[in-house]
């Protein structure tokens, strides 16, 4: 049992943030995933009535979430493989079907081999300290994902940090790692930075990298399936694949939307990662029915299919960024599907993304700590799935909402 005095301090933490305007609230969604849902309004509960909305703030990038060839896929994958491993994959939890999904990853995405995890944030948490030592240095972005900074917080390399895509501040810290003497040097950024939307700069880091002898890993996240020529991503979009030497992903995104993550590397990067990754060696193997679900995911996302998904998806994200725009409000640069209507204040933030909830359009307004104090913004995400009339529906409701907040 908690004592009092452990009680009274979650409460009184629980109390600062709400004083704050930063308490987050679940809303829930009554059926599947999509860009039109139903959504139970007011707090968390299952006795209210849903309402039909607008979904613009899923990471439903291709639409697939709810695709009927997924969900049959699925359907097919547990009735020949069952419903789970109940197991981690050392000891009986490997079936033929996680190598055909690892192996799919990696020929797609052209690396030797792929591991599968749990979620990508397990990938990058089981990451760097498998492989890298008190010998050895990491040069991190400032704004990496949480999962990259905490998986870095678990390895014993020399840490050096950065500004957000200033490759100046890049090779002042690559220097200084190499002043350090340390023996590997690896790189580590989003490939897209998931609260901006900004593409990280790869070309220009993989050039640092060959003249300070660095390695370079990348979190694609945020591209993987839509991004670049084939939907291979961040490299594929710079044209430098073949340069990136780890590859971190989702299959909880663009690939469906379910759960799952996977690192890409070399052979012996791969192989000692299953020796030594502990999110890998010591979490249950991901359930069949994701795994075949993610296999035709990735058949799609080559196909014409594919193609014509990624055509609608950023004709949508020009769409969103003109209508916005001329409407005056003020977005960061970029042709990213992830578009973030910046406000700055957290209670505005909040109390817009309720009005707009109200008004059929769903998004979620983003605060500290989840971004820097005074940056608050409500992100907005496009999916294949809205048709340019949904569109041009959420910008209008975005004007009202903000003309009675005083935004534009």
């Amino acid at each position: 049992m908690l004592s009092p005095k452990f009680k009274n301090q979650l409460t009184e933490t629980l109390d600062s943030i709400q004083d704050q305007g930063l308490y987050k609230r679940e809303r829930l969604i009554a059926g599947a995933q999509s860009v039109e849902i139903s959504v139970v309004s007011g707090e968390a509960t299952t006795e209210a009535a849903p309402s039909e909305v607008l979904n613009f703030c899923a990471n439903n990038y291709l639409g697939l979430a709810d695709h009927a060839d997924l969900i049959a896929a699925a359907k097919e994958s547990l009735d020949q493989y069952g419903f789970g491993m109940a197991s981690v994959r050392f000891i009986c939890g490997t079936q033929t079907l996680h190598r055909e999904l690892e192996q799919t990853i990696a020929s797609w995405l052209g690396y030797d081999d792929s591991i599968l995890y749990a979620a990508c944030f397990d990938a990058n948490g089981g990451l760097f300290e498998p492989l890298l030592t008190a010998e050895d240095a990491i040069v991190s972005d400032s704004l990496n994902h949480a999962s990259i900074i905490d998986g870095i917080r678990l390895c014993k390399a020399k840490r050096f940090r950065f500004a957000n895509s200033d490759m100046d501040d890049l090779r002042t810290q690559l220097q200084a790692a190499r002043d350090a003497e340390a023996r590997n040097v690896l790189i580590a950024t989003d490939g897209v930075f998931s609260m901006d939307g900004y593409i990280a700069n790869l070309p220009a880091i993989c050039d640092l990298a060959d003249e300070f002898e660095a390695m370079v890993m990348v979190d694609d996240c945020h591209s993987t399936g839509f991004l670049g020529p084939g939907g291979r991503g961040t490299a594929a979009f710079h044209g430098c694949e073949g340069r990136i030497d780890i590859l971190t992903g989702t299959l909880g995104k663009a690939l469906g939307g379910a759960m799952g993550g996977f690192t890409c590397a070399s052979q012996a990067v791969i192989d000692l990662l299953r020796q030594r990754s502990r999110p890998y060696l010591f979490s249950n193997s991901l359930a069949p029915s994701l795994c075949g679900a993610a296999i035709k995911a990735i058949e799609l996302t080559q196909s014409s299919v594919g193609d014509q998904l990624r055509k609608q998806l950023f004709e949508n994200a020009q769409l969103f960024r003109g209508e916005m725009d001329a409407a005056g409000f003020t977005l960061p640069p970029g042709e990213h599907p992830i578009i973030p209507v910046m406000v700055g204040d957290a209670e505005v933030v909040q109390k817009m993304s309720s009005d707009l909830l109200e008004r059929g359009i769903y998004v979620v307004g983003f605060f500290f700590p989840v971004v820097p104090k005074g940056t608050a913004r409500i992100r907005t995400q496009m999916s294949a799935g809205h048709t340019p009339e949904q569109v041009k529906q959420a910008v209008a409701e975005f004007t009202a909402v903000a003309k009675k907040h005083g935004v534009v």
